[in-house]
């Protein structure tokens, strides 16, 4: 299983990169040119492309950002042939649609061609802070 962990670095806010090593820490930083990519490595880009694209059409309701944007999903893994499991938490325990949410970023991620099925899995460890928000997010609401 490939794992795709999103990581948040607090000093800088950053939580955009997609860890493609599967969490090696030793693994060699992915060739710069798409040339020197393997179709693998192509494949599993671009259906990293499109899951993060899915996870963006899912909006926390009582906020106008997207959940991704939001740094609300923690961990993607995807495994061939289509199987994906997504680690999330909300912006509170007792959010309103704790309940609908995992089904909601269920169906957009299951809408992507290549995906056959897909887990939700909430969490709160560790617990959801505005520092987790992309500057995109922050922007949005004004917080930049």
């Amino acid at each position: 299983m490939t794992d795709n962990e999103q990581t948040y670095d607090p000093e800088t806010g950053g939580r955009d990169m997609i860890d493609l090593s599967g969490g090696r820490t030793d693994a060699p930083s992915p060739p710069a040119s798409p040339e020197a990519l393997s179709p693998d490595e192509i494949r599993l880009s671009n259906m990293t492309a499109k899951i993060v694209e899915a996870l963006k059409t899912v909006y926390d309701p009582e906020i106008p950002v997207d959940i991704y944007e939001l740094g609300l999903i923690y961990k993607v893994d995807y495994d061939e042939p289509g199987d994906v499991k997504i680690e999330m938490t909300l912006t509170a325990p007792g959010c309103p649609v704790a309940g609908e949410m995992p089904g909601w970023v269920e169906q957009a991620v299951t809408r992507v061609d290549g995906i056959e099925r897909c887990e939700v899995e909430m969490t709160f460890d560790p617990p959801w802070t505005p520092d987790r928000m992309s500057d995109e997010a922050k922007l949005e609401l004004g917080w930049l």
